[in-house]
């Protein structure tokens, strides 16, 4: 053999893995840990470097602690705050509080993406700091470009590029050709009045946002709001004072609050559309098979769930002959629905219960008289733990 064929030969087996991972948020290296601790080559292609701030609420549900820490997550050493119960205001103050029936953590994604990017470099996983710009399916095998124009192959594919991206666009889905009103902000601040243990959600006119607390006792305020609304007053700041603050609890809060950041985050057009959990023969988790509304608080737990089904599916493809492609597809997309579908369906319902202001004054009212209901409304958007 040339030496011109022997170094295309190594290149192509270079650029060769089991699985290739397009984004790097929670499920993405949620599912890229979990599938390269069972001996699995993976690739994960993020654009950008660990660690850096997402828009997020921060808030985890217990329902996947055990499984992040059978994943070598070691939580218990972390010093993070332990949340056990939701608080719920109307635009005008009037608040309950209700213990959450399995309670969660707060946690930054700086530093939690980080950990677990950290946990995938000791276990094996590649990682490439570029940006995805085509997914091709071709003869039973992937091929993933770059706009660094570098190619890779692989037998399966999992996409975990987030809540939208310029891939959709080329991947063709359905839900990019539909509108997405809404706007994301999110700030870190200190403030010695938040509770520990308290997740707190309060609305206001024309959206709502969420306080708990993250690691080292700072504070994050997550609030979604629908850009009409946004637009009247042009700016961050203004919108704050004018709007947000007209709920007592974010007044008393901004006025008593240091922000942490040069400015907030922002990302905008945010959909809460149906998704395909699989499209074009990828497996997609996370926000890109579908956007939880933030006010049910389970966003960060279901990604992690999600990638945990992805990576048991793709397993079961790799090591076992009489597991097809097609019998991937289909249980990973039976199981995804059976887990997420109706969470998906209660929070779009409840989402737009919290956006009619007036019905959700008049229906405070009735969830003020039974926290049974409040606590059954939370167990439908959230799972049981996941034990393996």
């Amino acid at each position: 053999m040339s030496v011109f064929l022997f170094l295309i030969d190594y290149l192509q087996r270079v650029n060769q893995f089991e699985v290739i991972i397009v984004g790097g948020g929670l499920a993405g290296l949620t599912a890229a840990l979990d599938l390269a601790r069972r001996g699995k080559q993976v690739l994960l292609i993020e654009k950008n470097k660990y660690p850096n701030h997402k828009v997020c609420g921060e808030y985890v549900s217990n329902e996947v602690r055990p499984y992040l820490q059978k994943l070598g997550l070691e939580l218990n050493t972390m010093s993070l705050p332990q949340i056990d119960t939701l608080q719920l205001s109307t635009s005008k103050g009037s608040a309950i509080e209700v213990e959450l029936p399995l309670g969660g953590f707060g946690i930054s994604r700086y530093k939690f993406d980080n950990e677990l990017y950290q946990l995938g470099l000791n276990n094996g996983v590649e990682f490439l700091h570029e940006t995805a710009v085509d997914i091709m399916f071709d003869n039973d095998e992937f091929q993933v470009r770059t706009l660094e124009n570098n190619s890779f192959k692989s037998k399966v594919v999992l996409g975990a590029h987030g809540k939208r991206s310029n891939l959709d666009l080329t991947l063709k889905r359905r839900f990019t050709q539909e509108k997405s009103p809404w706007l994301a902000v999110k700030c870190h601040y200190l403030n010695t009045e938040q509770p520990a243990n308290l997740v707190s959600l309060h609305n206001f006119e024309g959206g709502y946002g969420g306080l708990s607390q993250i690691e080292e006792g700072k504070v994050n305020f997550c609030y979604l709001v629908k850009y009409e609304n946004f637009k009247s007053e042009g700016d961050i700041t203004s919108f704050n004072e004018q709007v947000v603050s007209e709920n007592p609890f974010f007044q008393n809060f901004l006025s008593n609050s240091t922000a942490i950041f040069e400015k907030p985050q922002t990302i905008a057009q945010i959909s809460f559309h149906r998704k395909e959990p699989v499209e074009n023969h990828i497996l997609m988790c996370g926000d890109t098979a579908g956007l939880i509304h933030p006010l049910c608080g389970n966003g960060m737990a279901m990604a992690i769930q999600s990638a945990k089904i992805a990576a048991d599916q793709v397993v079961n493809f790799l090591e076992n002959p009489n597991f097809s492609r097609t019998d991937m597809e289909g249980s990973y997309k039976s199981l995804w629905n059976e887990n997420f579908r109706r969470r998906l369906w209660m929070g779009r319902q409840l989402q737009g219960l919290m956006m009619h202001t007036k019905w959700f004054n008049l229906g405070m009212n009735t969830l003020a008289n039974s926290k049974t209901l409040v606590r059954s409304l939370i167990r439908t958007t959230h799972g049981t733990p996941i034990l393996n």
